[in-house]
Order: C-alpha cells, then structure tokens, then sequence
C-alpha cells in the first residue's frame, strides 16, 4: 500500500505527523472565479514600443495553435531533427522568406535576437578578415589602411531615417572588408532591400511578423548572407534532400559548422528560437 511504502521510504524525521491542513474541496468554477479575482488584482503594464519592437495583430489560428502550444515554445531545433519534417519545413520557409526580403543568397533557421545576431555578424567579419580594430561610426571610417574586418550600419536607423549606403558598401568592399546592415523585414517589403546595393550580411528582428511583444522577448533574429560567406555563417540551416525512395526530404545542412561537430571550434554556440516558426506562419 502507499503507506507501507512511505514507512520504508520516507525517513521518520521529515515524515509529517499530522493530518493536512486542507480546505474543503470545491468545483472548478468556483476555483477559477477565486484565481480570477486574484488574477484582477495585478496591474496591466503596456510594453515598450519602437527600436525594433512592435504591437501587431496574431491570427487566432495561429495564436491558437503555435503560439499557446507550448510544444513551439523552445529555441532548439530537435536533436533527431529529420523526425520532425513539418518543423524542418516551416523553418525551410522562414529561411527563403528571409533570404528574398533581404536580397541576399542563404539565410540561417534564426538567431535568438537583434543583439546576438549583431555581434555573430562582427564575429565572422572578423573570422573572414582576420584584423581587429576600435568601434567607430561607419561614416568615421576611411578603409585607408586596409585593417577593418567590417563595418555595420543600421536601415533604417533608430530614428527612422532612410539613408543610401551604396558609398559606404562601395568604399569598403575596395579593401575587402564586409558590411553588414541590420535592418527591418517590414521595412524592406517597401525598400530598397540590402542585397541589392551589395551587402554582405543582413540581420534583424523578426518580432514585426505577428509575434506579441511579451515585454521584449521571447523573439527571433534574422541572419542572411552572401553564398560566399555560407560557411562562416552562424546558426542552424535547413536544406533539401532526397530519402532512399527518391522523395523530396528536410534536413539540417553543413552540421560540420556546429557545436555539436566542431566542439570549440564551431562558427558559434547560437541555436535556432522557434518563434521564428510563428513568424513565418503568419506573414504568410
């Protein structure tokens, strides 16, 4: 009996010696009307808006579905990823989403924000060149001494401001140094997009496509490249494939960038977030 297993189990001295101090049991009304009540006593603070985060309107489909499922709710890729085809796809989608909005040729399955992807982008630029020098303004900059891994700029800026940077990529592609420009999805679908005007790497926060603010997270970063730089790029990446009965396949391709191969040596420690799923599903 439970009793006799708690008696050979449970030491005496932590053993509680009386009855439970319990209420009267009551139906699940009552207990949700008294959570409730409870519940009405916090008080609704607004979330802060702008410098890349953004209220927006969630399908109920998928706020229902994805949003409230907390099956969604993790920023890992499965460790037997190949099982689950339906997630690979959706990121698959969020992948050339990214990749045609920006411009550029690959896009990662995410990055867990603006912040992380910003310094993985100055990461392979120094990866790529090689050289290291201080933080100064983008338009500070000369690109004389041939010493600068990359430059990033923001378009639009923190202001709003739309700014043409075709110089500035110009002048440091002469001495082989990356741009990178972190910018907006939502503003792209309207702008110029960075690939365009020969950015390297593009990066952003993905938030602007129906994900709730949440009091600033969770939300996912977009990181796209240029077919060039593939292989330094941080993050996971889904590719296409065929199975042994000649059918079309999802998968995780160049793993050999990846902690879970390269060890100390990866491109990065930076997995995928999930909620870039909900982004894609509901921009489309």
């Amino acid at each position: 009996s439970i009793d006799e297993l708690i008696e050979k189990t449970v030491p005496a001295s932590i053993r509680l010696k009386r009855p439970l101090k319990m209420e009267d049991p009551v139906c699940e009304n009552e207990i949700l009307e008294t959570l409730h009540a409870i519940a009405s006593k916090n008080q609704i603070w607004r979330s802060y808006i702008g410098m890349g985060y953004y209220n927006c309107s969630v399908p109920q489909t998928i706020l229902r579905n994805l949003l409230e499922n907390s099956g969604w709710i993790t920023q890992y890729t499965p460790y037997q990823p190949e099982v689950s085809q339906g997630r690979l796809e959706s990121l698959l989608n969020y992948q050339t989403m990214v990749s045609d909005i920006t411009g550029l040729d690959m896009a990662n399955a995410s990055l867990l924000d603006e912040a992380t992807a910003a310094a993985e982008a100055m990461h392979l630029c120094h990866r790529y060149r090689g050289v290291l020098v201080e933080l100064k303004l983008p338009h500070e900059m000369d690109f004389s001494g041939k010493d600068v891994s990359g430059v990033l700029f923001q378009y639009p800026d923190t202001e709003g401001k739309v700014e043409d940077f075709t110089e500035l990529v110009e002048k440091a592609h002469q001495t082989g140094s990356l741009t990178c420009c972190a910018t907006d999805l939502l503003a792209l679908c309207i702008l110029r997009p960075p690939g365009e005007f020969g950015v390297d790497i593009a990066l952003g926060n993905s938030q602007r496509f129906g994900v709730p603010l949440g009091y600033g997270g969770p939300h996912a970063a977009f990181f796209a490249v240029r077919e060039s730089l593939v292989r330094m790029m941080p993050g996971r990446m889904v590719g296409v494939t065929r199975d042994a009965a000649g059918k079309d396949v999802y998968r995780l391709a160049l793993q050999t960038r990846e902690q879970h191969i390269r060890r100390d040596k990866a491109t990065s420690n930076i997995c995928t977030a999930q909620v870039s799923v909900i982004s894609n599903l509901t921009a489309a």
